[in-house]
């Protein structure tokens, strides 16, 4: 390129092009500029005073750097993601470009923008087939529809320029939009165009028939004909070829004879409009060039950072189109088309077509894969031509009969569908982010629709240029997908059941947590726990964060949290994904007897402790007795120094010592007269048994908690114990007299000893002497 940039004869248009291929190098160069230097970059979060003597273009490229790419240490995923190749560059080219052009004579630069401007309006209409048509281009992507808004209310009321609201108050204009349609686009139309919000009508989408993301037709001709009764003049009706949510196409043929019919203008907008570049075109999408405008947005379709919106339309009053906005007389709006003037000629239509073309196989190559996936659903797969893939993940309970669910008779089973609909929507916002991670390649979107739930959405061509995707990504999509699916069935079957256990078994709560995906959320109710408030409990709190380091202690293959309940302030167990052979009843029963036992242990440590302050004051009130009764024996005397040494030599005190002990278990004073009488510690009172840990259950060797047994060891293990079993038995049903027999003819030479005591004692003591014998000489052997 830079042999290329030589040929160039004016020397400002070289040295742009290198300054720019150089200071792109530099600022997406991975190995930092700071640390080829071995310096640590300082922050420049606070500004700083402007140096007097300024700087070199390679300082402020290095600051720009770090100022994109900030801290990577402690935010690795803020660098940036997208690919900007050589078609990149150029379209950044044309700003600087527009830049220096602005620089020109007035007649050059007329001539100059009038080039570029009606190239790349020639150039758009022939690639998206929209014959005849004007192009506005601007930076936000409404801007267009806004200003075609003021370009038909000036077409339908003539005398506008002049009376302004006046008219359109004896006469209100109805703008109608798909319910369907971008969030926010209504209000926006309104705020730019100074109407009311009654001017915005809103058209349902089919419910009974067809898509349930299709503007319904027949509604939207009731709703014009009740608006030219009641003196309304319909303006404008906002058609999509490809929904911002699903990617659905309306019935643009319908909709356009409809619209001729009231005088109405139509604006189409959506993704797949870029599909007119193809050689196949679906009817419905082709339908929109013949509308009277559309808003394309190349940039995102083409991968081409920095390029203007462009909105196509019909036209032949130039003087409104003027004063509407669409058309300027100034240059500086006309270089607005400079970067995709550029952008186009560098790729070509083999270039523009085979982009669009590649996102189209794409979106084709991972639906047709997911068709062959089980408990994956796609909700554009009667859209063959559509560039955007929305599926989410489902699965029909057995305990739910599918006539009785679509019947929704009963309200058991209407609350049954619904739970499963919450259940299910967790599962899919947790399988779209655990996507975005594993394939972020992808550009996948996690969105919530009014009628299907959550789901996952691909578009790539809005992303595919820009990320870089390719097939084999989408490949390892649908191998993230089959890895996934085995843990999303089980946790949805696992959480019925883990609501029965949690339900019957006693000092658990099971919170309902929709927005919660995992096998379910659980709280212990704690003596003390007061069911009616929802307000902070320190001690189930307390509770809560010692059962959740003893159940992470376990390391099994679940994963604990805590936080607290669904609009709640109290403490619960989050339980998450679980595997196919997760015991949800010793889950269950681990959690209850763990908390339980947490409990207990604190209840005994803060009774220990008022029974030890107990005891310290009896202890006290008895010492001082103590002192008293020695008083009242040895006398006065005895007390005064001198005095009382002289009378305990002449007389001395056969004082008897009385001791005491506190025993912790009893929490009482007990007297020290067994200890120095028998030089042996008193037992006192038995202690309470240590309350068992979780269900003894025998694990064969590397098995983890909560997880059942293999079949193969429970076979093994089951008949042997069967076998066992059946021995017992059989020895169990023979009659006294039978059994008895039995023994006497198994050992025919030693008499029966079972009936004579003194025999039976008399044999157990010569047995014991022949142990201690045997032991003796066990013990010589190992002296000798």
């Amino acid at each position: 390129m830079d042999a290329s940039l030589e040929k160039i004869a004016d020397p400002t248009l070289a040295e742009m092009g290198k300054n720019l291929k150089e200071a792109m190098r530099m600022l997406e160069n991975s190995p930092r500029i700071e640390e080829e230097s071995g310096k640590k970059p300082v922050p420049e979060d606070i500004p700083g005073p402007l140096q007097g003597s300024g700087q070199d273009m390679v300082s402020i490229l290095q600051l720009v750097q770090n100022l994109m790419h900030g801290d990577e240490d402690e935010e690795p995923q803020s660098t940036r993601i997208q690919n900007i190749g050589e078609q990149g560059h150029m379209a950044l080219l044309g700003h600087s470009l527009g830049a220096y052009i602005s620089t020109l004579d007035k007649e050059k630069l007329r001539k100059l923008t009038t080039r570029i401007l009606s190239d790349t309006t020639l150039w758009l209409c022939r690639i998206f087939r929209y014959e005849n048509g004007c192009a506005y281009f601007h930076e936000k992507e409404r801007e267009g529809l806004a200003k075609i808004c003021r370009l038909a209310i000036h077409s339908r009321y003539e005398d506008f320029v002049v009376d302004g609201f006046n008219v359109l108050y004896n006469k209100k204009p109805i703008i109608y939009l798909s319910a369907a349609a971008r969030p926010g686009l209504g209000p926006y139309l309104c705020n730019q165009l100074g109407l009311p919000f009654p001017c915005l009508c809103r058209v349902p989408c089919n419910t009974m028939f067809g898509s349930q993301h299709q503007m319904d037709v027949a509604f939207l001709e009731k709703l014009i004909k009740d608006d030219v009764e009641r003196g309304r003049l319909p303006l404008l009706l906002v058609a999509n070829a490809g929904t911002a949510a699903v990617g659905h196409t309306d019935k643009i043929g319908r909709l356009k004879e409809l619209c001729e019919q009231y005088g109405i203008w139509l604006h189409v907008e959506g993704v797949n409009l870029a599909t007119l570049a193809l050689g196949y075109v679906s009817s419905s999408v082709l339908a929109a060039t013949k509308c009277d405008s559309m808003t394309l947005t190349p940039g995102l379709w083409l991968g081409l950072p920095a390029v203007p919106a462009v909105t196509l339309y019909k036209h032949d009053d130039p003087a409104l189109t003027l004063i509407a906005g669409l058309t300027s007389n100034k240059p500086a709006d006309k270089l607005r088309a400079l970067p995709l003037w550029l952008s186009l000629q560098y790729l070509g239509l083999d270039g523009i077509v085979g982009r669009i073309k590649h996102a189209c196989q794409l979106s084709q190559r991972l639906q047709e894969s997911l068709k062959k996936v089980d408990h994956i659903k796609i909700l554009v797969e009667d859209e063959l031509s559509s560039p955007v893939v929305v599926f989410r993940f489902f699965q029909e309970l057995p305990t739910l009969d599918p006539a009785f669910k679509v019947a929704a008779v009963s309200n058991i089973a209407a609350a049954a569908v619904g739970r499963e609909r919450h259940s299910c929507d967790a599962l899919n916002r947790w399988l779209g982010e655990q996507l975005k991670q594993l394939v972020p390649q992808c550009g996948l979107t996690v969105m919530d629709l009014d009628i299907d739930g959550t789901c996952v959405r691909f578009s790539p061509l809005m992303t595919a240029e820009a990320l870089g995707t390719r097939g084999e990504d989408v490949d390892q999509l649908i191998t993230c997908i089959q890895s996934k699916l085995p843990v999303l069935t089980c946790t949805l079957q696992l959480r019925e059941e883990f609501k029965k256990e949690v339900e019957g078994t006693a000092g658990l709560l099971y919170v309902d947590d929709p927005n919660w995906p995992g096998i379910g959320v659980v709280r212990y109710e704690h003596a003390n726990d007061d069911n009616t408030s929802l307000q902070s409990d320190p001690e189930g709190e307390k509770i809560h964060t010692g059962l959740l380091k003893k159940l992470n202690e376990l390391e099994s293959d679940l994963t604990f949290k805590m936080g607290p309940e669904y609009k709640s302030m109290k403490s619960c167990i989050y339980i998450g994904m679980a595997s196919d052979d997760v015991d949800v009843s010793e889950l269950v029963e681990t959690i209850a007897i763990t908390a339980r036992e947490i409990e207990e242990n604190s209840r005994l440590l803060e009774n220990m402790t008022e029974v030890v302050r107990k005891g310290i004051q009896e202890a006290q009130v008895q010492l001082q007795k103590a002192n008293e009764e020695r008083l009242l024996e040895e006398g006065v005397l005895r007390q005064i120094p001198v005095v009382g040494s002289v009378l305990n030599w002449f007389s001395p005190v056969q004082a008897s010592q009385k001791g005491r002990s506190f025993n912790l278990t009893a929490g009482s004073l007990e007297s020290t007269e067994y200890t120095y009488v028998y030089k042996v510690q008193g037992t006192g009172v038995t202690p309470p048994p240590t309350p068992s840990g979780t269900r003894s259950k025998q694990r064969l060797p590397g098995q983890k908690p909560f997880k059942r047994s293999l079949r193969s060891s429970d076979a093994v293990s089951e008949t042997s114990s069967v076998s066992h079993i059946e021995d017992l038995e059989k020895v169990e049903q023979l009659p006294s007299g039978l059994e008895h027999d039995n023994l006497e003819a198994q050992c025919p030479e030693q008499p029966c000893r079972a009936a004579d005591p003194v025999a039976r004692q008399t044999e157990a003591l010569q047995d014991e002497e022949d142990d201690h014998s045997q032991m003796g000489t066990r013990v010589r052997r190992l002296k000798v």
